[in-house]
């Protein structure tokens, strides 16, 4: 896990590094449309963690007609009739494409574990499934990046009340993310499992200190930036 320490001393020192890196990533992006590789961006983490924002600066110099961004929130009527992993299959990438999910198919081993929404035997055969689904997009070109954004209790308490006296952002905060904080050490012991046990060669979680959103946002860009300069260098050894 990185530090939570503040990177950036002034606001000023934190726009000119995340500007820097956006400009790098923007050229990586062109570089795997002309090689064709698909990419999947995946984020998780805790409620008020900073994915939107995370997000946000990952793809605001991207070249729009080059990703899409996934917003996933429960499945409806309709999608309960199939297999879970179905209607995120239909949002892959197309080669040369990011596809970019907030929040993704391992909901089924935190918040539909949790909250009963699956069996134990769905949820534990999820972990194999998975891993073999992202093996096998991983084996075709895929580049699979997973992020997990990670905060303290204390931090996420301070976020949640600051949004609940922001007019703004008070559509943000639900009765779901109060109660979800009650069941704080149940999520942890599935967040683990989680990463344990899909935490592969071919598709890592990268842990990323969220205490600090500027840090945390750089943090996720400079990563990318390094996987993606890594898989073309590959390609042209």
């Amino acid at each position: 896990m990185l530090n939570s320490k503040q990177r950036f001393a002034t606001k000023k020192k934190y726009k000119k590094a995340l500007k820097k890196n956006q400009l790098h990533l923007l050229q990586l992006q062109h570089e795997l449309y002309e090689l064709d590789l698909p990419v999947i961006l995946i984020f998780e983490g805790w409620d008020a963690a900073g994915k939107g924002g995370a997000i946000k600066r990952v793809t605001e110099r991207l070249d729009p007609r080059g990703y899409k961004v996934h917003g996933i929130a429960a499945p409806d009527e309709h999608e309960l009739k199939y297999h879970y992993m179905r209607r995120f299959w239909k949002s892959l990438p197309t080669k040369g494409q990011f596809a970019i999910f907030d929040r993704s198919w391992y909901g089924r081993v935190l918040v539909e574990r949790i909250e009963g929404f699956a069996t134990n035997e769905e949820w534990a055969r999820a972990y194999d499934e998975i891993n073999h689904t992202e093996k096998m997009l991983a084996d075709t070109g895929h580049i699979i990046m997973k992020f997990w954004l990670q905060i303290t209790k204390d931090e996420q308490l301070a976020r949640f009340r600051a949004r609940a006296n922001d007019p703004f952002k008070k559509w943000k905060l639900t009765d779901e993310d109060w109660r979800n904080r009650e069941k704080w050490d149940q999520y942890e012991e599935a967040i683990e499992e989680m990463i344990d046990k899909t935490n592969t060669k071919f598709a890592k979680w990268h842990i990323i200190d969220s205490n600090d959103k500027k840090t945390a946002r750089v943090s996720i860009i400079e990563a990318i930036i390094a996987e993606f300069q890594n898989k073309i260098t590959k390609i042209h050894s």
